[in-house]
């Protein structure tokens, strides 16, 4: 064997070696757990055959605790980039197989480096996470590690996309960087976050419970509203990145990407019919979100699906154009808006404008939802954070009010007022500050008390009410309303509306940043 044919059978060892991880007997633990390798999950998310690593051969450098004699090249971090759909991304997978996954001084200067390369070349990163968290025999270097992570993901917040993928366990510092990225997916059954697990509450607080029901992907989709998007396996999780990737940009500085659009017939006769007589009966907004994008059902990426229900928020297209759609949902106490929803949909709209995603604004809503839970939880400074979302974003804004639109909330839910672009109204839309029957009550309570029949009276002052402010027809007088249109007519007026705004600019104040009510 020559000089060059020795060097070139010591590469190929080495690089069968990293493939190998933790080793075979590991490997084959973590497939009986239902879980894909590091390296699987990669070639699963990636374009076939576009995987370039990085850092293959990275070793940790911690002598301590007799972790000095057991070294596993790539130190249980896999990294580099490859695409999606042609598309450059940056990815780096967690291999639980070394170490548990844990996380070393070199382990996260690998992360590092692939973050600042998305950075510089404005291409999002994909964190493909399963991990006991830090490496305890590295001490304060692996907690350094975290924080270096963790600014990292601060500063490239608004400039590139970041999805987070629980494929295992995260926990302790380990959950923080997930929390600042854009999107959280989990999968069911086999992935957690927690701060501190299971154990450590038993001995604090004396709860017993599962790890399942403190940080599973359940828990986080309905209670916490940590995650995003839950899917079955892991598989499944990955494909969800794929599709979610599809309505986002590379960066802040580009669009979203735009598909092939043949127009035809873009009326909804279905949507004619779809508001009930009855003005307290409800209805399912997905039903109108379906009618008016790209594809029906199947071109609606909902976001967040088992959190805060009374809101919807999700990507769709509208002749191809990406757009974010959050629409009341009456179908789930009334649609109307309360801490959780606020904090949903806030969190969605500034998404999109960091990203330059138009927003899309379906409106039936009663007001907030009033009572003592939701004042001393913060009710005020949570809806703001909606009022202030929907007030900064710049990107085009349309809405269409379907039905109610009362009080506050109709302020708050992207309104003329708050830098609307257009504002339409359905024919059944009321805009009013409160519901007929309240608002007769208040107004006419003397002459209703006095009257020998008060209650068909109030009946009486209903109507009245109803007729002359229940109605979108006042605010179009006042411009605040640009078109009361027909529900079937709303998807072709939409399309050629965010067609209009494409290349909408608006020049904002100079300024460091705004102060969110968090």
């Amino acid at each position: 064997m020559t000089g060059n044919e020795a060097k070139f059978a010591e590469l190929d060892r080495k690089n069968a070696e990293a493939l190998l991880g933790g080793g075979e007997k590991r490997i084959e633990s973590q497939h009986k757990k239902g879980k894909l390798t590091a390296r699987e999950r990669i070639d699963l998310l990636l374009d076939k055959g576009s995987f370039e690593e990085i850092g293959k051969f990275i070793t940790h450098r911690c002598k301590d605790f007799g972790i000095g004699q057991e070294h596993y090249l790539g130190d249980g971090v896999i990294t580099g980039y490859g695409t999606i759909d042609g598309r450059l991304v940056y990815v780096f997978s967690q291999d639980f197989t070394v170490f548990g996954g844990s996380l070393s001084e070199a382990y996260a200067e690998k992360i590092c480096k692939i973050m600042d390369l998305a950075m510089k070349n404005g291409a999002p990163v994909i964190g493909l996470n399963d991990s006991g968290g830090a490496r305890i025999q590295e001490g304060v270097v692996s907690l350094a590690g975290y924080a270096d992570i963790f600014y990292r993901n601060v500063q490239s917040s608004g400039v590139i996309p970041q999805i987070s993928a629980i494929m295992g366990p995260c926990a302790g510092g380990a959950v923080y960087s997930p929390a600042m990225t854009d999107f959280i997916m989990m999968v069911e059954n086999t992935s957690y976050m927690f701060v501190t697990g299971p154990n450590v509450v038993k001995t604090v607080t004396h709860e017993e419970v599962t790890a399942e029901e403190l940080g599973g992907a359940t828990t986080h989709a309905s209670k916490s509203g940590n995650t995003h998007f839950t899917s079955p396996n892991e598989a499944a999780c990955i494909l969800d990145i794929r599709k979610l990737l599809s309505f986002v940009p590379q960066n802040c500085e580009e669009d979203p990407p735009m598909l092939p659009y043949e127009a035809g017939d873009e009326s909804r006769p279905t949507l004619d019919s779809i508001i009930p007589e009855n003005a307290n009966q409800p209805y399912d907004m997905r039903e109108i979100i379906h009618e008016l994008i790209d594809n029906g059902e199947d071109g609606f990426l909902e976001v967040h699906k088992d959190f805060a229900a009374n809101i919807v928020v999700g990507f769709g297209r509208l002749g191809g154009r990406s757009v974010g759609i959050i629409g009341n949902q009456p179908a789930v106490l009334a649609g109307v808006l309360d801490i959780n929803t606020s904090r949903k949909a806030a969190r969605f709209v500034r998404f999109c404008n960091s990203f330059n995603i138009p927003l899309l604004v379906l409106v039936d809503v009663p007001g907030f939802l009033p009572g003592t839970n939701q004042e001393w939880n913060g009710i005020i400074s949570n809806g703001a954070k909606l009022l202030y979302a929907f007030s900064e974003a710049t990107v085009p804004r349309i809405t269409v009010i379907t039905r109610k639109a009362y009080g506050g909330a109709y302020d708050v839910m992207n309104s003329k007022h708050i830098g609307a672009d257009l504002n339409y109204a359905w024919p059944s839309a009321e805009i009013a500050v409160m519901g007929a029957k309240g608002a007769a009550e208040i107004i006419f309570r003397r002459e209703i008390q006095e009257a020998e029949n008060p209650e068909a009276k109030l009946e009486e002052k209903v109507d009245e009410y109803t007729r002359k402010f229940a109605t979108p027809y006042r605010a179009s007088a006042r411009g605040y309303i640009d078109e009361v249109i027909k529900p079937s007519e709303t998807r072709q007026k939409l399309i050629r509306a965010f067609k209009s705004l494409e290349n909408k600019a608006v020049a904002a104040p100079k300024k460091k940043h705004g102060n969110i009510p968090l």
